[in-house]
């Protein structure tokens, strides 16, 4: 084959590979160029690529499908179990819930009674606040007893506005889920505990507070039926006998019932202002029986009970009585509530009014002008029951007032005395 002849500007060209394909006389030869040398091996490249890979394929699939389904398993228990966290997570906070739910029901529960218990003391407040406005007894402090509610918070709260907050932290509960309250750190039933402890220990100061004003007013009662008794004992007699009739053994019964529990202070300390107020009540109308008013408040006294020079005899004598200096006409009024026994002429007291005050004390008006009652009336304290005038054996015109007791004369001035002191007491 002949040479090529080189090129002088680019050097030596490259030769041409040919390939030569020979089958019996017929030769045949076809020449390899460049590019098709490199379709050639890319496509023996590709051939091959896509073949390996094909036979990996073919090798290795079981491996993937198995690696592919080993992870779906591994994610679907990992999804199982975050389900399973969250729904154990749900059933401890329904379960707290439902205990966060009894509880704030115990609450209201206890709220309502104490609610129930303010209602019942507000009931009886009312009722022994009206008898003591009635009876005019002040407690020994200057601070009312009001019906006042205890503060929470630096406001006013009763059980019945904690018992509508925590029925409204109820309500949100439904709303808001206890994971809400766990970042808080503080549940329903927590909040509701804390709410109940303030308003409880808010209600036991009023109730202490209420204690010590009720006891208060009993002590103010109690030593305004103790005055009325020693200021009435000092005229010889005494209120209890007077109201008991003049029998100190006053009869009682009853049928029989099981006794009250009183060991509640509040109620205890009810029980003895009750008490103190009966007490008092029954003195004021032991006074009211009693003579202790003026016949004539207008009218000066002249002559005091005991022994004196007699204006007819000249001689010493009792003086049953005391005189007032009133003249004729002039209106004389009964010194306590009582039965007329006597009414009109009555030997030397002249024109005499005599009432039955009870437990053997009567009182005696002379000298009248005119009687103004009848036999058998029942006439009250200051009730008119005559005029002043001379009658019988008098020297003019005056009021003779005498007060006796079994028929025995007292002092009337003790009894005035008496009334005067009394009417401290007796509004």
């Amino acid at each position: 084959m002949a040479e090529r002849p080189e090129n002088r500007i680019f050097g030596k060209r490259a030769q041409q590979h040919v390939v030569i394909l020979a089958s019996g006389d017929r030769i045949r030869h076809m020449t390899i160029r460049p590019w098709m040398a490199a379709v050639t091996f890319c496509f023996a490249g590709m051939f091959t690529v896509g073949y390996l890979a094909a036979t990996s394929y073919l090798v290795l699939r079981d491996d993937l499908i198995g690696a592919t389904m080993a992870r779906q398993a591994r994610m679907q228990h990992d999804y199982e179990d975050r389900i399973s966290a969250l729904r154990a997570q749900v059933d401890r906070v329904t379960s707290r819930q439902l205990l966060d739910q009894q509880v704030v029901e115990e609450k209201v529960e206890k709220l309502m009674q104490q609610q129930l218990a303010l209602s019942t003391r507000h009931g009886k407040l009312d009722a022994l606040l009206n008898r003591t406005d009635n009876a005019g007894t002040a407690a020994t402090d200057t601070a009312p007893l009001t019906g006042e509610t205890p503060v929470v918070d630096g406001r006013r709260a009763d059980a019945a506005g904690a018992i509508n907050a925590i029925m409204g932290m109820t309500g949100a509960s439904q709303k808001t889920t206890q994971l809400a309250y766990a970042a808080t750190g503080e549940s329903v039933a927590d909040r509701a505990d804390r709410l109940f402890s303030k308003v409880t220990l808010s209600l036991k100061d009023l109730e202490h507070d209420q204690i010590s004003r009720i006891q208060s007013l009993t002590t103010g009662a109690s030593q305004t039926a103790d005055a009325i008794q020693t200021i009435v004992r000092r005229t010889g007699l005494d209120v209890t006998e007077e109201a008991a009739g003049g029998d100190s053994e006053t009869a009682i019964g009853g049928p029989f019932v099981e006794p009250v529990d009183v060991t509640d202070p509040f109620e205890a300390s009810i029980n003895d202002l009750d008490t103190a107020l009966d007490r008092l009540d029954t003195a004021r109308r032991s006074v009211r029986k009693l003579p202790f008013g003026n016949p004539s408040p207008a009218s000066s006294i002249t002559s005091r009970f005991g022994n004196r020079t007699d204006p007819f005899l000249g001689r010493l004598a009792l003086h049953a009585g005391i005189d007032f200096r009133a003249g004729t006409g002039t209106e004389i009024g009964a010194t306590g509530a009582g039965t007329v026994v006597v009414a009109g002429r009555n030997g030397g007291y002249g024109n005499m009014v005599e009432i039955d005050h009870g437990n053997g004390l009567k009182t005696r008006y002379a000298h009248l002008s005119r009687v103004l009652v009848k036999i058998g009336d029942h006439v009250e304290a200051s009730a008119p029951i005559g005029l002043s005038g001379s009658t019988g054996r008098s020297t003019g015109p005056h009021l003779h007032y005498e007060v006796r007791r079994d028929g025995k004369a007292l002092d009337p001035m003790r009894f005035l005395t008496a009334g005067m002191k009394l009417t401290t007491y007796m509004d």
